[in-house]
């Protein structure tokens, strides 16, 4: 099914101009040009990143065949991340759609093959279909604490994290990735988006979680990111008592209004797929359900927050107001002069110090280092210090000059 006509479509003529000029179709702000100087339209990604993805698919097979594990083992993973990118554009489940998604998956699977530490590609059952999650277990697979990565609306669960340096691991760890309700192989096997089925799908995650010996039950916790974290906060206000932390990095929980109807024309074209709306009302009907606020009080676990200071899509004064609703122990992290993919410094995208740190609060959570009443807030200045340091304790990003 194609996705509805929308009033953003006619925007649709500028929309190629920007993509041809910044090699981007979201996130102009950032620098850098994620995608080849040969896109000069939207309607090209999918076949121009599939070519690279062919590419590295096939040197990737001759390191193979030569003995080469390391080498094929870093290029599968990459010849995967671009097959996921190259999808991602394509807005109907047709036939380009389910090769470079297949691809994808496939590529995936020589790099759970080559890996170094163990991997598992599982099925979870949900409401009648299963959900397809990756499950990175610690080397031994000892009984430990498993964060759940809940990637973003643009993501799959195979672009993280990049397997050649795993955060949670470095942690102490396992990690599953899901590929929740209109993601990936979610979204190929028909489980399409509601406004409340992916809150649902986390506990089903969580139920099987404690089917598993490797898993310690009291040390289940969420990394959520980007429009994940609106899901992960969607799982915490079930109040849920087996979800011990909820991390929402690059924020995206508050009102869709900006995302869909403020930001990058793909995002209400892409919630068109992931919903499997006929029309534009019915999705703006769907979309308007989306929502944690006025569940602020249900969330009982410990959960932490950033958001750059101009964030397209998550306007400050809207995170401040949601941030102070929340009784549980709570922090808050405000990027001064960032925008969504909010961090201290640049660098390999899968290795941004935020998500360094995110993991890191999950661990002092564990570890009983942030309790009853935490309640901090940190304005990280531009070339000032980090989360953990006492410059910008306190301070509110609403009042720069102060």
């Amino acid at each position: 099914m194609r996705t509805p006509r929308l009033d953003r479509d006619r925007q649709q003529w500028i929309f190629d101009y920007i993509v041809q000029e910044t090699g981007k179709v979201f996130h102009w702000d950032e620098d850098g040009r994620p995608l080849p100087k040969s896109v000069k339209s939207h309607a090209q990604i999918s076949k121009h990143l599939g070519k690279l993805a062919q590419r590295l698919e096939r040197v990737a097979a001759e390191e193979d065949a030569a003995g080469h594990s390391a080498t094929a083992f870093e290029l599968y993973y990459r010849a995967s991340l671009n097959y996921a990118l190259a999808q991602h554009p394509v807005l109907e489940t047709n036939d380009e759609k389910r090769y470079l998604h297949g691809k994808c998956i496939s590529t995936y699977e020589k790099v759970m093959e080559h890996s170094p530490y163990p991997m598992e590609r599982v099925e979870i059952p949900f409401e009648g279909v299963e959900l397809q999650c990756n499950f990175h277990m610690l080397p031994g697979k000892p009984k430990a604490p498993t964060v759940i990565y809940i990637p973003g609306c643009d993501m799959t669960k195979e672009v993280y994290p990049d397997p050649r340096v795993n955060p949670a691991h470095l942690r102490g760890m396992h990690m599953l990735c899901m590929d929740g309700p209109g993601q990936g192989t979610g979204n190929l096997r028909g489980i399409k988006l509601t406004p409340d089925n992916y809150e649902r799908a986390i506990i089903a995650v969580i139920d099987w979680l404690e089917s598993r010996d490797e898993v310690d039950p009291e040390g289940i916790t969420i990394y959520a990111l980007s429009m994940g974290s609106f899901w992960g906060l969607q799982a915490a206000a079930t109040g849920d008592p087996r979800i011990k932390a909820v991390v929402g990095p690059w924020a995206s929980y508050t009102d869709k209004y900006y995302i869909l109807d403020t930001f990058s024309p793909r995002y209400k074209q892409l919630f068109g797929y992931l919903m499997g709306a006929e029309s534009e009302e019915q999705l703006d009907g769907w979309v308007e359900q989306m929502t944690v606020e006025g569940r602020e009080a249900d969330i009982k676990c410990p959960v932490l927050l950033t958001v750059g200071e101009y964030d397209s899509r998550s306007p400050t004064e809207l995170i401040y107001d949601f941030y102070d609703k929340i009784n549980a122990p709570k922090e808050l992290w405000v990027y001064e002069d960032t925008y969504h993919q909010a961090r201290l410094f640049g660098g390999d995208s899968s290795r941004y110090d935020c998500h360094m740190m995110c993991m890191d609060w999950l661990v002092d959570v564990l570890a009983g280092k942030i309790g009853e009443g935490h309640d901090r807030k940190m304005f990280l200045r531009t070339g000032g210090g980090g989360p953990n340091g006492t410059q910008g304790e306190g301070q509110d990003s609403l009042h720069w000059w102060e």
